[in-house]
């Protein structure tokens, strides 16, 4: 196997919701691997929710020194200080772990994902790959939003209002199969795999103190978009590029379903066969609820809500009485 058996999250700031646990666990007792990480910036506070990692034997929590990971993966790359000079240019946490994720792989390789991620079967089979992404269904990509042609525009815009009826609907994401071929399948960084060294994620890092500082105010700037123009414009060799079902079950918008209450409706219907990782976007439209969720939710919820279901069932023992 060619990418380490190793799982990694990143976190930056002292408060870690019980969300963002429940991912760290899930890939632990789901993903097959032989560690799993949690790479976070700043001390964690105590509390259950620390508790909680430390308890979990197959979860290692790693002090990351930003500064020293990226100067190392600098003299490693010839780019010298560039990307910690672009580290401490941004100050928006999600464009920082853009950064960060890619310098963690390309230095220790294994598999990468995002907090907002449920590990639901191992994920074993794909690190014979030497680096892979995967792929959403989504309506605006890069090359949409600079578009200047109004039938480009329309047609998205179409496209946009569809995405945001099914939504209303209670299982919207059944309509969405029949139209799903309509949307862009556009690549994303929340769940990404290579081993050291690997040319995708050396690719990234070369481009990143590249970006004009003017793109730097777009939240997609060093994530989506710059791994999407990297793979249009030169796909390395022995690339892997997974279908939506994988890592990506309900595209964005749509996974606000994951947290509709729905007693009638089933993992099943949204996870397919080849799913190993439910990406439900902590984004705007779900970052209210995050609060809301901790072990006592998922169990009284499990029976009503796909979120709480996924969760239930992907972590031993959180459905149990405490």
């Amino acid at each position: 196997m060619s990418i380490p058996a190793r799982a990694h999250f990143c976190w930056i700031g002292p408060s870690l919701p019980w969300a963002y646990v429940f991912a760290a666990l899930s890939a632990a007792c789901r993903g097959g691997l032989d560690e799993v990480v949690l790479h976070h910036t700043d001390p964690l506070a105590p509390g259950p929710e620390l508790r909680a990692l430390q308890a979990e034997g197959r979860v290692r929590l790693a002090r990351l020194d930003p500064a020293a990971l990226l100067l190392a993966c600098g003299a490693a790359l010839g780019t010298g200080e560039a990307l910690l000079a672009l580290y401490r240019r941004i100050d928006s946490p999600v464009m920082r772990c853009d950064v960060l994720r890619a310098a963690i792989l390309h230095q220790q390789g294994g598999i990468y994902l995002d907090l907002d991620t449920v590990t639901t079967a191992p994920l074993t089979p794909l690190l014979a790959a030497r680096q892979f992404v995967g792929t959403e269904f989504i309506v605006w990509p890069q090359a949409v939003r600079r578009s200047r042609s109004p039938v480009v525009w329309a047609r998205h815009l179409g496209l946009d209002l569809m995405r945001k009826a099914l939504c209303r609907l209670p299982r919207g994401w059944q309509t969405f199969r029949r139209v799903e071929h309509l949307y862009f399948r556009g690549v994303n960084n929340a769940v990404m795999g290579a081993e050291a060294g690997a040319p995708l994620m050396a690719a990234c890092l070369r481009a990143m103190p590249q970006v004009p500082p003017a793109r730097l105010r777009e939240a997609y700037a060093l994530g989506p978009d710059l791994l999407q123009a990297l793979v249009d414009a030169a796909p390395p060799a022995g690339l892997v590029v997974h279908a939506p079902e994988v890592f990506y079950p309900l595209p964005p918008r749509l996974s606000e379903l994951w947290f509709r209450r729905d007693p009638h409706a089933t993992l099943a219907e949204v996870l397919g066969p080849q799913t190993r990782v439910a990406h439900w976007y902590a984004s705007v439209h779900t970052r209210a609820r995050v609060a809301l969720i901790d072990p006592a939710f998922v169990r009284a919820n499990r029976g009503r809500q796909l979120y709480s279901a996924l969760v239930a069932a992907s972590i031993d023992g959180l459905a149990d009485p405490p």
